[in-house]
């Protein structure tokens, strides 16, 4: 599963929803999806949340260990 901090920088920065939707232009709702781990962002859109933040992608979202497990056993 992917896991991300979106919320946590969001506060960081006094961002609402819908501020951070309009700074990478998406809506209000699919940052609510991607802050809930409902909605996986595209590469594109996690690089502009993480331009955002000021940040990496890495430091935005990573895989839950479980995921990652399962990677190593199909490599």
């Amino acid at each position: 599963m992917l896991e991300n901090k979106v919320r946590e920088l969001r506060a960081r920065y006094k961002l609402s929803q819908s501020d951070l939707a309009d700074l990478v232009g998406i809506t209000r709702q699919t940052v609510g999806l991607i802050e809930k781990g409902d909605y996986a962002p595209s590469v594109t859109l996690a690089l502009k949340l993480a331009k955002a933040f000021q940040t990496s992608v890495e430091e935005v979202f990573w895989l839950s260990d479980q995921q990652e497990g399962g990677k190593g056993k199909h490599a």
